[in-house]
């Protein structure tokens, strides 16, 4: 009964998928957890849930064969040592995780068993629906749809890589996901931007600015060149004091197939570091989280570093609103229990989103890092 819930499952998550998104986006309802998330204690029963609904579906996506891949994730290629490379990244960052959520948590409690391998994950995760208590079962059945469509919109970025390159695994030492940070740290970044003069971008500013928070903005040169026609060449600069600027190529075009891409970056870092001569940052973030395979001596010619993520807030799909990215970014931030958070600062999603995040984290232990020393 299980495995025939489980396929079902993931026939309904596996829509066509298209090169730059999935077609099915992983919407998470926070509000079916049953406890309050108010302490670091509960953030931590809260991720080691989160981990063993993940572990679960990770196994059953990436565990089938290419044939079954190319079929459910409509794509024309699978590449299976990259789907083998991404799971075994991913399953031994949940072994990590599991270790910074079960550092305190007593024996008899939920979601505490004792995990040291990934077969012994494995295992609970297979087992938790056994095991778990009443209160939890309509958190657990969203769960499971939520993951078992998040596990396939990572898998599906994997059997595409590298020919299809995104942020799902990297090329050198250069590209930075997230899973750099400390445990319970995460970054706030924003791309597309910089928005029309009193748009989203400056709303976004203000806010930011309220909250003492510090976020980088990875900005298109053509938006910037434009923006900087219609204001007081000093304006920008005094909008973006304590914020990150940074680089997402001229404009939003893959780099990895673009014959201009070397020069795409070189003008955009020199608009930039001209602009914002306190707030720049080396960071190029590729659009799409394109980029060629062979461009890490470009990057290290150029002092640059490539900025990727690991927690998507899916905020330019139509289909996701403000509240939906939120807690999105707040389920994903416990299964990762660290990260850089993607952001578009174009769209008004943020708006919403990242008031949420701040009142739902207030006591949980979570640091929002200062891009200024990511």
């Amino acid at each position: 009964m299980k495995k025939a819930l489980m396929a079902f499952l993931l026939m309904c998550c596996f829509k066509p998928l298209f090169a730059y998104g999935p077609d099915t986006v992983a919407f998470a309802d926070r509000s079916l957890w049953p406890e309050t998330m108010n302490s670091t204690a509960a953030f931590d029963r809260a991720s080691r849930a989160e981990i063993l609904v993940f572990a679960a579906a990770l196994a059953e996506v990436a565990g089938q064969d290419a044939a079954t891949l190319k079929a459910q994730l409509k794509i024309k290629q699978v590449d299976a040592a990259s789907v083998a490379r991404v799971r075994n990244q991913l399953t031994a960052q949940l072994l990590q995780n599991w270790r910074f959520a079960a550092a305190d948590c007593a024996s008899s409690e939920v979601f505490c068993d004792n995990i040291s391998t990934a077969d012994e994950l494995l295992t609970a995760a297979e087992e938790l629906e056994e095991k778990l208590p009443e209160s939890y079962r309509n958190w657990h059945n969203k769960a499971r749809v939520f993951h078992n469509s998040y596990a396939g919109e990572l898998i599906r970025l994997a059997a595409l890589f590298p020919k299809v390159s995104s942020e799902i695994d990297t090329f050198s030492a250069l590209e930075h996901t997230g899973f750099e940070l400390p445990d319970r740290h995460f970054v706030l970044t924003f791309d597309d931007g910089p928005s029309q003069p009193d748009g989203n971008t400056d709303t976004l500013l203000a806010l930011l600015t309220k909250n003492n928070l510090h976020a980088s903005f990875y900005m298109l040169g053509e938006r910037l060149q434009a923006r900087l026609k219609q204001a007081e060449p000093a304006t920008p600069a005094t909008l973006f004091h304590g914020q990150c600027a940074a680089l997402h190529g001229w404009r939003h075009e893959s780099h990895a197939k673009w014959e201009k891409w070397q020069s795409s970056i070189i003008d955009t870092r020199d608009l930039v570091k001209v602009t914002f001569p306190q707030s720049y940052q080396p960071w190029f973030r590729p659009p799409y989280g394109q980029r060629r395979a062979d461009s890490g001596a470009f990057f290290s010619k150029h002092d640059l570093k490539v900025a990727l993520w690991n927690i998507d807030s899916q905020d330019w799909n139509s289909r996701v609103n403000g509240e939906d990215a939120a807690q999105r970014i707040m389920t994903l931030m416990l299964l990762w229990r660290r990260g850089v958070i993607l952001f578009h600062d174009i769209h008004p999603k943020a708006l919403v989103a990242v008031p949420w995040l701040l009142d739902h984290t207030q006591e949980t232990g979570v640091v929002w890092q200062d891009c200024r020393e990511y």
